[in-house]
């Protein structure tokens, strides 16, 4: 049949096709949530927040950076299972990289350890230096903060 009204209901079914399959597309490539840049720049600041309540001695301020940072961990991989430089699967380099020095530095914090805690956060900048070196981001070196870029928060202990 070549109508007119056949021709309009082969064209609406061909636009409705072309919509579903871009959809498609769309869900397979471009995964919904942050990208993989910005969950890391997010984790950057955690990592120097932590530094800065722990010299404060706030341990409750610490614990929940920690926590943080293994929810930033758990999203880089939730949200990007794989990467393009990363060998393998983000989770798995993720915790087979920090979640030993995160639970370390966890174990010095409920301690109130501040000794302790100075040498697993290096402990724990040192893994993530050996992750970005494992993923081809060697070029992103991890240090101590060595001035508070976030003036709006005291990261004394509450009194």
């Amino acid at each position: 049949m070549n109508t007119p009204a056949h021709r309009r209901a082969t064209a609406a079914g061909l636009v409705a096709l072309g919509l579903v399959a871009c959809s498609f597309r769309n869900v397979q490539k471009e995964p919904a949530g942050p990208g993989f840049g910005e969950i890391m720049a997010s984790i950057g600041a955690r990592h120097a927040k932590l530094w800065f309540a722990g010299q404060a001695g706030n341990w409750p301020l610490t614990a929940y950076e920690i926590d943080e940072l293994r929810e930033g961990l758990e999203d880089v991989g939730k949200y990007h299972p794989t990467h393009k430089t990363v060998p393998g699967s983000v989770p798995r380099l993720t915790a087979d990289m920090m979640d030993g020095p995160l639970d370390a530095i966890e174990l010095a914090v409920k301690a109130g350890d501040k000794d302790a805690f100075v040498q697993r956060y290096d402990a724990l900048t040192a893994s993530c230096n050996a992750c970005h070196e494992a993923s081809k981001f060697g070029f992103l070196r991890v240090v101590r903060p060595s001035t508070n870029p976030f003036t709006n928060q005291d990261f004394r202990a509450a009194r």
